[in-house]
C-alpha cells in the first residue's frame, strides 16, 4: 500500500507552485486541495496542521508547514516513495 501525500495550496501561492513543480519533478503522486476554492480542503488542513498558511505537504501522518525540501525529502525517504 503506497502512502498517501496530500498537498494543500493555492493557485497564487509561489512556493505552493514550487512544491507541485517538485513533487512532480520527483514523479511523486499526490492529491492536490485548493484550499482558496474549497472550504472544506481549508478548514482540514488548519485542523491538521494549526495553520492558516500555505503549502502544507502531508506524507502519510506526517504534516509539513511551508515547502521545506529537506524535510519533505526524509518524509518522502522515511516513506519509501523516493529513493535514499
Amino acid at each position: 500500500m503506497s502512502v498517501p501525500v496530500v498537498l494543500y495550496a493555492t493557485e497564487t501561492c509561489p512556493y505552493c507552485h514550487m512544491a507541485r513543480e517538485y513533487l512532480k519533478g520527483l514523479s511523486v503522486g499526490f492529491e492536490e486541495k485548493d484550499v482558496g476554492k474549497d472550504q472544506a480542503a481549508a478548514d482540514e488542513m488548519v485542523q491538521k496542521s494549526g495553520q492558516i498558511g500555505v503549502p502544507v505537504i502531508e506524507v502519510g501522518d506526517l504534516v509539513i508547514v511551508g515547502f521545506d525540501r529537506g524535510t519533505l525529502d526524509k518524509a518522502l525517504r522515511d516513506a519509501g516513495l523516493i529513493a535514499g
